[in-house]
C-alpha cells in the first residue's frame, strides 16, 4: 500500500488528493513542521536523503518531487483515468502543464513568499524580478485557462491538481487574483470537488503563508 509522508502547509497535499481523485487505498504518516524555522523535521531524511515533502513509500520504492509521484501513481494505479490518450493534443498540454507547475510558475512564488518573511519585500530583487515574473507568469496562465475549462482540455487531469498549488498560492495574493477571473473560477471549482474536500479533511488544511519549502 501506498504511505504518504505528509507535512503539514505543503505540496504532499495534492498527492493526498489524487489519490482521493483515483480511490485508492493509502495511509499517511504525518510530520509537523519546526515552528521557528518553518523546515521539515530530520525524521523525513530518513525517507528520503533530502528530507522534504512529498515523498511517498510503495513496497520498497521511496519516491520523491510531486510530477515524478503524480506520474507513477497515474502509470501504475491509474487505468487510464485522469490522463487524456497518448499522441493526442490534450497529452501534450498535459505534459506541459505537469511539468510547467513547479519549473516555471513556483520559482518566484516561493521566491516572494521568503522574501516576505524575512521582511525583505522591498529589495530591489524584489521589484525588478520577482514581482514582474510572478505577472508574466500569472498573466499568462490567466489566458491559457480563457481557451479551456482545464489545462490539458475540456476535462479535469492530473495535471491540474500538480497546477493547483500555484495558482492556491496566488490566490492568497489579493492585488494578483483579482485581476485574473479566470484563475479564480479554476480555484473555486477545484475547492468544490468531492475529492479535494476528503483529501484536506485526511491531511489537513494547509496555510500558504507557512509553506516556505
Amino acid at each position: 500500500m501506498i504511505v504518504v509522508h505528509h507535512l503539514n502547509n505543503s505540496r504532499s497535499q495534492r498527492v493526498l488528493w489524487l489519490l482521493e481523485e483515483l480511490g485508492i487505498e493509502y495511509e499517511i504518516k504525518y510530520y509537523e513542521r519546526d515552528a521557528k524555522t518553518m523546515l521539515a523535521p530530520a525524521s523525513l531524511r530518513q525517507i528520503h536523503p533530502l528530507g522534504k515533502s512529498p515523498v511517498i513509500t510503495d513496497a520498497d520504492l521511496a519516491i520523491a518531487e510531486s510530477g515524478a509521484i503524480i506520474e507513477y501513481i497515474i502509470d501504475r494505479y491509474g487505468n487510464s483515468r485522469l490522463v487524456p490518450p497518448s499522441g493526442t493534443p490534450e497529452r501534450l498540454h498535459y505534459t506541459y502543464w505537469l511539468h510547467y507547475a513547479e519549473g516555471s510558475a513556483m520559482p518566484p512564488l516561493v521566491m516572494n513568499l521568503i522574501f516576505n518573511r524575512f521582511g525583505i519585500a522591498d529589495s530591489s530583487a524584489m521589484d525588478a524580478f520577482i514581482a514582474p515574473q510572478i505577472k508574466l507568469h500569472f498573466d499568462y496562465i490567466e489566458g491559457e485557462l480563457g481557451k479551456s475549462t482545464w489545462f490539458a482540455g475540456e476535462e479535469f487531469t492530473a495535471a491540474d491538481i500538480q497546477m493547483s498549488f500555484p495558482l492556491e498560492m496566488v490566490a492568497t495574493l489579493p492585488e494578483q487574483i483579482k485581476i485574473r477571473p479566470k484563475i479564480k473560477e479554476f480555484v473555486e471549482r477545484i475547492h468544490a470537488r468531492p475529492a479535494y474536500k476528503r483529501a484536506l479533511e485526511r491531511g489537513g488544511k494547509y496555510d500558504f503563508a507557512n509553506s516556505i519549502p
